[in-house]
C-alpha cells in the first residue's frame, strides 16, 4: 500500500473535525502528489506531541525556522510506510529518544496552517506519542531547543494548535 493510500485510509477512519478531515481528503483525491513537500497546493504532514503522563509535561522543540515552541513532526519521507511511521520516525529524530509509542486510536487531531511559498499549506495529521520512563532528550539540527514544559505552561509558550493538540492528547489518556 502506499504512503498516499494509507493517508486516505487513515483520514476515511478519523473522527471527529469532519470538515477539515473533508478537506484533507479532497486534497489527496485531487493531488496524487498530497503526501509529498513537491506538491505546491500543499501536502500532508505528519506530527507527533510528546508527552510523559506520569510527570504531566510535554516536550517541545522551538523551531529553527518558525522560532515557535511546537510539537515535533514534519515532511513525509519515501521511506515512510504510513502516516504513522513518519509522525513516529519525526518525533524520534527530533526529540532524540529512543522507545516512543503512539496513543492508540490514529490521529489524535488535524491541523490545516498556512506556510511560506512556494507551497501554501500543511495538512498536519497530528498523533501523540508516549516517551518511555527515564527518557532523555537530544536535540536535532533541525532545533534551536528542546524543552519538557508542564501541561500548564505550554498555553504560555505555544500556539493555540498546540493547546488544541494537548487538550485532545489528554482527553484521549
Amino acid at each position: 500500500m502506499s504512503l498516499h493510500d494509507d493517508a486516505v485510509l487513515v483520514l476515511k477512519g478519523y473522527e471527529g473535525q469532519e470538515e477539515l478531515r473533508q478537506t484533507y481528503l479532497e486534497h489527496l483525491e485531487a493531488h496524487p502528489d498530497g503526501m509529498w513537500k513537491a506538491c505546491e497546493a500543499g501536502h500532508l504532514t505528519a506530527s507527533a506531541l510528546v508527552i510523559d503522563p506520569d510527570h504531566g509535561r510535554v516536550l517541545l522543540t522551538l523551531h529553527k525556522k518558525l522560532r515557535m515552541w511546537l510539537q515535533m513532526g514534519g515532511h513525509c519521507e519515501p521511506q515512510d510506510t504510513s502516516l504513522e511511521a513518519a509522525a513516529l520516525r519525526e518525533a524520534t529524530e527530533e526529540s532524540g529518544i529512543a522507545g516512543l509509542t503512539l496513543l492508540p486510536g490514529g490521529p489524535v487531531r488535524l491541523d490545516r496552517h498556512p506556510i511560506p511559498a512556494p507551497c501554501h499549506w500543511h495538512l498536519d495529521v497530528q498523533y501523540a506519542a508516549v516517551a518511555p520512563s527515564g527518557a532523555l532528550q537530544a536535540i536535532s539540527d533541525e532545533s534551536l531547543d528542546l524543552r519538557w514544559f508542564p501541561y500548564a505552561e505550554v498555553p504560555d509558550v505555544a500556539d493555540e494548535s498546540v493547546v488544541r493538540l494537548l487538550e485532545a492528547t489528554r482527553a484521549r489518556l
